[in-house]
């Protein structure tokens, strides 16, 4: 059963401006990448630990998955999954840092 999934105010932000991003050169593919964040969202609260630990933090709770260069950063909690950044796979997350 799939656990109550969460998007930060953050994170939903980040979704933002990848999709601005991308729309620059193709408004189609923009919206394809959104609607694909969102499924994958979908599976990581069906299936939250079947994401890797960021390596990061090394925090068991911390996890994410990828689609394409974008790493989607999540917390796992005890009744529920809360997405807390979508950033490009190059960027540390040490540049969000205030986040975690």
């Amino acid at each position: 059963m799939a656990r109550e999934l969460i998007w930060s105010d953050e994170a939903l932000r980040d979704v933002d401006s990848i999709a601005s991003y991308i729309a620059r050169d193709s408004v189609h593919y923009a919206k394809r990448i959104v609607a694909e964040l969102f499924e994958l969202s979908d599976r990581i609260a069906e299936e939250p630990h079947s994401g890797r630990i960021v390596p990061e933090s090394n925090e068991q709770a911390l996890r994410e998955r990828f689609l394409y260069s974008y790493r989607v950063i999540y917390e796992v909690q005890t009744d529920r999954v809360a997405i807390l950044a979508v950033l490009h796979g190059k960027r540390l997350l040490a540049s969000v840092g205030e986040r975690f």
